[in-house]
């Protein structure tokens, strides 16, 4: 049957990116990993606010800051509750922000840990056609043809054979896209048309 599947994937770093930071305590640079905690101090009417880092090996601390001598009135309650409570939500997303770590320290060190949460927009498992739309909840170093020869578990090799037989498109960056991180607004189309392993891998796409 021919036609278009198109299917989301979402994609959400599992490892938070760690700042290389050189430890008085260790004597040398050390991966500082997220302790999930901030740290808020009120000095009269003006607000700092860090997330607290740990060295990996000696618990030593660094603190990033989030708010620096910022007036209480110019801070929306909601975010001062969630910087005092610590809430998840809010640390996931100051420290997964890969970049805006790196103005603060510039050596890191990223992961290519990804979850992918794959949802079928429309079509039927039954096409030929594939189409992925892909989704970032932040940055990642995964390189886009790891990813896809990781969820379709298939070689690299086979993705650039598809890829030269114009068989898998990328937009909008082209064939370049797939030797860089996989990034929001990428869509991928496959032509699975005579391929022996279709169901397989348009199940593996469609989760």
């Amino acid at each position: 049957m021919s036609g278009l599947l198109r299917i989301r994937w979402a994609i959400a770093p599992k490892i938070a990116p760690r700042p290389l930071i050189n430890c008085n305590r260790c004597g040398g640079v050390r991966p500082y990993r997220c302790s999930g905690k901030f740290r808020v101090n009120a000095n009269g009417k003006r607000i700092d606010a860090w997330l607290i880092y740990r060295c990996v090996d000696c618990d030593n601390s660094w603190n990033r800051t989030i708010l620096e001598r910022r007036s209480r009135r110019d801070i929306a309650p909601a975010l001062l509750a969630s910087l005092e409570n610590n809430d998840p939500a809010l640390v996931r997303c100051h420290a997964f922000d890969a970049p805006a770590l790196r103005t603060w320290i510039g050596r890191v060190e990223e992961f290519p840990d990804v979850a992918v949460q794959k949802q079928v927009l429309d079509g039927s498992m039954e096409n030929t056609m594939v189409e992925l739309q892909l989704w970032l909840e932040t940055t990642t170093c995964l390189r886009l043809d790891r990813l896809l020869a990781r969820e379709f578990g298939i070689s690299r090799l086979r993705l650039q054979t598809w890829e030269e037989r114009r068989l898998l498109v990328v937009a909008p960056d082209g064939a370049r896209a797939l030797r860089k991180p996989a990034r929001t607004g990428t869509a991928i189309r496959i032509d699975l048309v005579g391929e022996p392993d279709r169901d397989i891998v348009i199940s593996a796409a469609g989760g």
